[in-house]
């Protein structure tokens, strides 16, 4: 039986975050839930170890890593969602703070826990959360998606030059997600919940639990031969 692995998801207190740690949980690895905000508690809900990091700040990630320790995967989960403008409209500033948490940040994350499994010598696994806002432009959201598109090139960028030592990095890129956030600002039977709906072939948004899952199956044997790619869950939003 394989031994549990040590699972650090960052941005665990959020709706995703909180599904893919209870995923990882229900399999039996011990995960550490780090957020900037609220980790502890999040995490005390869940019954896994809590850490607070803020993933843009290079001692604050030194910090936590030295508290968690040996980490076998890690979960580039953290980023920044709220912040939305046309590209004649969006201040410079805010796509700058858009751009240090979801790409610097990850960046950051990736280097630093990807050291020391190359230390450690015993390999490794690297998934971060993309969107396939990266590859298909929604009018007000292309800063967003702009640090999304960035994700997937760091996520073969890390895979390139990591495989040698035995650490793969793959990315799950989801369409809108089904969190308790997004299902207050587009409630079911709205225009807007069925404007997005239209745009899915499956007609159905995605469940925290089906990203969670994906991020499970790439951080798992199963997946052993899979590095470098980003993959879509989506209900099929790239098709059309």
């Amino acid at each position: 039986m394989t031994s549990a692995r040590t699972v650090l998801v960052t941005g665990g207190a959020g709706g995703i975050g909180r599904a893919i740690a209870t995923a990882f949980d229900a399999i039996g690895d011990n995960v550490v839930l780090a957020d900037v905000n609220g980790a502890e508690e999040a995490a005390a809900e869940l019954g896994v170890r809590g850490v607070t990091v803020d993933i843009t700040d290079e001692e604050s990630i030194t910090r936590a890593l030295d508290e968690v320790g040996p980490v076998d995967v890690l979960v580039n989960n953290a980023g920044l969602l709220t912040i939305h403008g046309t590209l004649l409209e969006l201040p410079g500033a805010d796509l700058l703070k858009v751009l240090q948490v979801n790409v610097q940040g990850t960046f950051l994350m990736t280097q630093m826990v990807g050291r020391r499994m190359v230390e450690r010598g015993s390999g490794g696994v690297v998934v971060n959360m993309s969107s396939i806002g990266g590859r298909q432009p929604t009018p007000g959201m292309g800063g967003y998606e702009s640090s999304k598109a960035a994700v997937d090139a760091l996520t073969r960028w890390a895979a390139i030059e990591l495989a040698g030592h035995g650490i793969r990095v793959n990315a799950v890129a989801p369409g809108p997600v089904l969190t308790p956030m997004l299902a207050l600002g587009l409630p079911e039977g709205s225009p807007a919940r069925e404007a997005w709906l239209s745009r899915i072939p499956l007609r159905q948004l995605a469940a925290v639990e089906q990203v969670a899952a994906a991020v499970v199956f790439l951080a798992g044997d199963n997946a052993a031969h899979i590095t470098g790619t980003s993959l879509p869950v989506d209900g099929g939003q790239l098709l059309v």
